[in-house]
């Protein structure tokens, strides 16, 4: 009996310590973090956030030399067709800025386009906890994360959330 009921407890522990929380908003160094716009100006990520403040944000965190990226793609263009009132804000991990240029013009992507100053592993990355991409997230009109990570754009999560927000 104290076997198994130690076994469970490990079990419960193990459950709990790999559970990854769902934020719900953003921490004080993402939102501090230096961006670059799609004209090579500096923006923090707050100033970013506040642009859109009232709308739906998709968060597309990608960069031009990511074939998983590259092959959602589709999958995003799909997601902007359906719910064309949502902003598609795209955050490059990509190297330098030529590479992100090049690569948002040979993919057609559409959307909000800013280049993070220090790739994944860097303050932005760590402060969402980025661990792979293509990563999404979206923010509410109210500014909260109500989708903390999703690394498909047909994510039922996604799809479903974004239907609630309509």
């Amino acid at each position: 009996m104290i076997k198994k009921l130690f076994v469970l407890t490990t079990l419960l522990l193990c459950t709990l310590g790999c559970a990854q929380s769902e934020e719900t908003a953003f921490k004080k160094e993402a939102l501090e973090n230096a961006m670059v716009t799609i004209e090579n100006e500096p923006i923090k990520f707050t100033e970013i956030l506040k642009k859109y403040e009232g709308k739906t944000i998709v968060i597309d965190v990608w960069a031009s030399w990511c074939s998983d990226c590259i092959k959602g793609m589709p999958k995003v263009k799909s997601l902007q067709e359906k719910y064309p009132e949502a902003i598609y804000l795209f955050i490059s991990m990509d190297k330098n800025y030529e590479a992100w240029r090049k690569g948002i013009e040979k993919h057609e992507v559409n959307g909000e386009h800013f280049l993070t100053s220090d790739g994944m592993k860097g303050v932005f990355g760590k402060s969402i906890n980025l661990d792979w991409i293509p990563r999404y997230m979206i923010v509410d009109k109210t500014g909260r994360i109500v989708l903390y990570k999703a690394i498909e754009a047909d994510d039922e999560k996604l799809i479903k959330t974004l239907e609630s927000l309509k």
